[in-house]
């Protein structure tokens, strides 16, 4: 049909000119231009586009390029252009205006979705070319989600005055599946270890849950890069993945991925050295920041963490342009790899201006404020490095790029930052059980980016068998426009603690907070909290020193802690470490009178493709100033942060009827291997591997019932931990190795449900 309707136009193109040139004489002269057939345009539009006018002679050029001019604009779907003696007749038939866009037949794709995705919209002119344009958009859309048998079929349905319903009949038909990867080349490494790193995947039945086994292309790109990454952290520099073939089945229902894959020979490190060019700069001075040693296997991202360590050590030292370039010699005979890090002073650049783009929610000043450069600074590469990671942090977007672009001069620099936001703001709701506190239900009502501003707004309640809670919380993360957080708390706790110290407890306070960075990675936090603790329920068989508790006491308490922060991530750390002092002062007013003084940290190395070894501990003390520490004051120690032990599963406890009476100073530590499970780490399982150790002691005033060791407790286990979409399952199995004789055992942990 579209090719007879270009030869009708030719045809007619033709005849106009033939008789155009058959009529025209000399002195022949436009008088007068008429339009015909138009319905919304105004003949004076028309008249516009063309390029011949009253008083024109009658040209075929001219006539020839006015037609042109006017299937161009879109506007229309036939144009005829003759000569009525001295009067050129323009007659016209326009588009039609799409009244309505309709979608049917899609349910796998949102009629929101598909709507976005298509260029026509309601009250444009109507073309075919955009028609077909939009069926490829929709076609593309839904080969992305994995459907490459979807057909879509526009239809017209006409309208009066000219305006038309366009409907885009849609055939989604099965998911086109992966139905199997190979790959070609590989010698060190075999297919199965290969798929792992990829993130393509073969179908399965169990991965109903992920689109990871459906073709998608851009999927694909990225697993080559994957792969070439993977072998370039294990020696082969020189590797290449030379194709990625996906072949489609005659009935397009399923997809044969072939990688080609040349590994080439593996090199290990040879000499490993630092040089500066830098006046007043001793390569000595930074050598302890290069980690790479020789006779390990090459590592090219081993080589650029070296290169960013080195640039931040030398900006450290106060040097504002610098430029860090490794020198790779290869020593293919003796398969080697000789690195030198020459550092030199980089070019005098300046940042000219920060774009952002992207941020429909969030307004600039809370991006801005991330940001460890400014306008008119001089360009550091380790601050911006700094600066993307200080967004990430912030948990408020899916996506943050940082780039550094030309300026308007060679010595200008200009920071372009794209960022996807996420969803800031939640409403939960969660039922589970909990090993420690039986069955539960969760209700959560958060906003972590109120307005847009940062501002941080918390509402949580938890009903369970052993445990109700409430807590209201409000963070202002950048506190009368300067770099200090502040914030208040307002909370109530009910507690049956009869399994293991035999009484109820009833907690109502609040507290006021506030904190701000000292240095990059050094901050310091002070708090004001004041609570009313009620003991009720104490049963008879309640060890002594529980029956003389006071059955009411209020505190209040001055906090103050200082952290060092060295992780590369506080959302899911996998390197770095952080070390945390906190200390407290209760006795400003109130019953309680103490001073406790706690530490913890962790640290975190990197071990094999998302294997993480994670090593934490704590320690903490308790003082009474002038009067005995109050039971609820003390620490228990047990369950998350000794597994393997139930909750207050250690430490002092009343011989004849088992109660938890608590400690003044404790310890625990845990060594954790984490690792994915590779049978579907797309689902969010992963594995670990752990032991933990601790102990808990101290106890005033003694009671000849008491029994006190201080020994040390240990146990090691497995755990698995799934992030369903129904939230965090957790289960952990520890066997205790290290216990005494009255410590409360738990060998199985387990948490489901959204929150605990």
């Amino acid at each position: 049909m579209r090719r007879f309707l270009y030869i009708a136009s030719l045809a007619l193109i033709l005849v106009g000119e033939a008789g155009l040139a058959a009529a025209q004489t000399p002195g022949a002269v436009v008088r007068e231009i008429t339009v015909d057939g138009t319905e919304r345009i105004d003949p004076d539009t028309v008249r516009s586009y063309l390029v011949i006018q009253e008083g024109d002679p009658f040209d075929a050029d001219r006539v020839d390029r006015s037609l042109k001019a006017l299937f161009a604009t879109g506007l229309f779907a036939d144009v005829t252009l003759r000569r009525n003696g001295d009067t050129l007749v323009v007659a016209v038939v326009e588009n039609p205006v799409i009244n309505r866009i309709a979608f049917e037949g899609n349910r796998r794709l949102t009629t929101n979705a598909l709507t976005a995705e298509v260029t026509l919209k309601p009250r444009v002119i109507y073309t075919r070319t955009k028609v077909q344009n939009d069926v490829k958009r929709i076609l593309t859309l839904y080969r992305r989600s994995g459907r490459f048998a979807a057909t879509v079929k526009p239809k017209i349905i006409q309208q009066p005055q000219n305006r038309i319903d366009l409907v885009f009949e849609i055939n989604e038909g099965d998911v086109t599946a992966i139905e199997r990867i190979r790959f070609v080349g590989n010698k060190e490494y075999s297919d199965g270890r290969l798929r792992d790193i990829i993130r393509t995947r073969e179908t399965r039945w169990y991965r109903f849950f992920s689109s990871d086994d459906t073709y998608d292309p851009d999927r694909l790109t990225l697993d080559r890069d994957l792969l070439t990454r993977f072998y370039r952290r294990n020696g082969y520099a020189d590797v290449r993945v030379v194709s990625a073939v996906a072949e489609l089945t005659t009935n397009q229902e399923k997809f044969f991925l072939t990688f080609t894959v040349e590994e080439g020979p593996r090199y290990r490190l040879g000499t490993v050295g630092v040089e500066s060019q830098l006046r007043g700069l001793n390569a000595n001075q930074v050598d302890a920041v290069v980690e790479l040693e020789s006779n390990d296997w090459f590592d090219f991202e081993a080589v650029e963490k070296t290169i960013n360590a080195l640039t931040d050590a030398v900006s450290a030292l106060g040097y504002a342009f610098v430029d860090v370039r490794p020198r790779v010699d290869r020593n293919r005979a003796a398969k080697t790899v000789n690195v030198a890090f020459e550092i030199t002073e980089g070019p005098h650049v300046y940042v000219e201006r920060i774009d952002i783009e992207g941020n429909s929610r969030t307004i600039d000043s809370v991006i801005r404020r991330e940001f460890r450069l400014v306008e008119g600074d001089a360009f550091n590469a380790s601050k911006l490095r700094r600066s993307r990671q200080r967004l990430q942090n912030l948990n408020y977007f899916e996506r943050v790029t940082v780039e550094q672009v030309p300026g308007s001069a060679a010595d200008r620099t200009v920071i372009k930052t794209n960022i996807q936001e996420k969803s800031t703001g939640s409403l939960s709701i969660g039922a589970g059980v909990s090993s420690a506190h039986g069955p539960l239900a969760d209700v959560t009502i958060r906003e972590r980016n109120l307005l847009g501003k940062g501002q941080d707004l918390n509402v949580n309640l938890q009903v369970s068998a052993r445990r109700n809670a409430g807590r209201f919380s409000f963070t202002e993360p950048f506190f009368l426009d300067r770099d200090i957080s502040a914030g208040f708390d307002i909370f109530h706790l009910s507690s049956n603690q009869q399994d293991t110290s035999s009484i109820n407890i009833k907690q109502t306070g609040g507290g006021v907070r506030g904190g701000y960075p000292i240095t990059e990675r050094l901050s310091q936090r002070w708090g004001y909290n004041v609570d009313l603790t009620q003991i009720s329920n104490v049963a008879e068989r309640a060890s002594p020193l529980i029956k003389s508790q006071d059955r009411e006491v209020m505190s209040s308490e001055v906090t103050h802690s200082m952290t060092y922060d060295r992780r590369n991530s506080r959302i899911n750390a996998t390197e770095g470490y952080f070390v945390r002092f906190t200390n407290d002062v209760a006795g400003l007013g109130g019953d309680a009178q103490h001073f406790r003084n706690v530490v913890d940290g962790a640290q975190y190395f990197p071990f094999f493709d998302e294997y993480v070894i994670a090593v934490s501990g704590s320690a903490g003390h308790i003082l009474g100033l002038g009067k005995d520490v109050y039971m609820i004051d003390r620490f228990f120690v047990g369950g998350d942060d000794l597994r393997g032990f139930a909750n207050s599963g250690i430490g002092p406890r009343d011989s004849t009827n088992g109660d938890a009476l608590g400690g003044e100073w404790r310890y625990a530590g845990s060594v954790e291997l984490r690792f994915p499970i590779a049978i579907a780490p797309e689902l969010g399982f992963n594995g670990r591997v752990f032991t933990d150790l601790g102990s808990l002691g101290g106890l005033e005033p003694t009671n000849a019932s008491a029994q006190d060791t201080g020994g040390l407790r240990a146990a090691a286990g497995v755990g698995l931990t799934w992030q369903s979409p129904l939230g965090m399952i957790g289960l952990d199995f520890a066997l205790p190795y290290l216990k005494e004789d009255f410590d409360d055992t738990q060998w199985v942990r387990f948490n489901f449900g959204t929150r605990f």
